[in-house]
């Protein structure tokens, strides 16, 4: 094969590449399409939406930072929240957008997680269960919208589960000490980055 033969297949496949590019694609907003169905599509749609993922992990952290009684408490309480809010969303025949009070949901859980405040398990309990049903709901509405239904909120629920049981134990095994700090940090990024999300929502 001659060099002027390589830069001409070269340039070839440059201009495919290029007119690959070109051509549409189906726009799903933030849902994300494993093709492996909704289930999984559910638990992909929980794991890249951090208006999603940052307050369930905070509550998780906040909670485990609590003791083990309030871990205990939002392990099983967010999560069936969490489905209830969803199922009531399923009922809507349109995606619910409420970006500025997404935000806020951010921005608060962040900022308790960073103050390092002593909150009792019933107050955390009941914060963990109305930002569940709050998200829940919205992520209802989406499924509904997007025909992915019940599937994919089992798969949303399940995953908050696991999500759950895994920061909040990581919160109680490190409620002391330089750990417990660097927690309050994680905390400070996320009212950083809820206040970004504030800006973008009402810009």
């Amino acid at each position: 094969m001659t060099p002027a033969t390589v830069r001409r297949g070269g340039g070839a496949l440059g201009a495919l590449l290029l007119a690959s590019l070109a051509i549409p694609s189906p726009l799903h907003a933030h849902l994300v399409t494993t093709g492996l169905g909704p289930y999984y599509d559910g638990i992909g749609h929980l794991l890249i939406t951090p208006q999603d993922l940052l307050p369930l992990l905070g509550l998780a952290l906040l909670a485990g930072l609590s003791g083990p009684e309030a871990a205990r408490r939002i392990l099983f309480g967010v999560p069936a929240a969490w489905l209830l809010g969803g199922l009531v969303g399923l009922a809507f025949t349109r995606e619910v957008d409420l970006p500025v009070v997404v935000s806020l949901t951010v921005l608060g859980v962040g900022a308790l997680l960073a103050a390092d405040r002593r909150i009792g398990a019933t107050a955390i309990t009941a914060l963990g269960i109305g930002v569940a049903l709050f998200h829940g709901f919205l992520n209802g509405t989406a499924m509904s919208a997007s025909a992915l239904g019940l599937p994919a909120l089992a798969g949303i629920t399940c995953t908050a589960f696991v999500l759950l049981a895994l920061a909040a134990a990581l919160g109680v095994a490190h409620r002391e000490g330089w750990t417990r700090i660097a927690i309050r940090v994680a905390g400070s990024w996320m009212v950083a980055t809820g206040l970004f999300m504030l800006g973008w929502a009402i810009r």
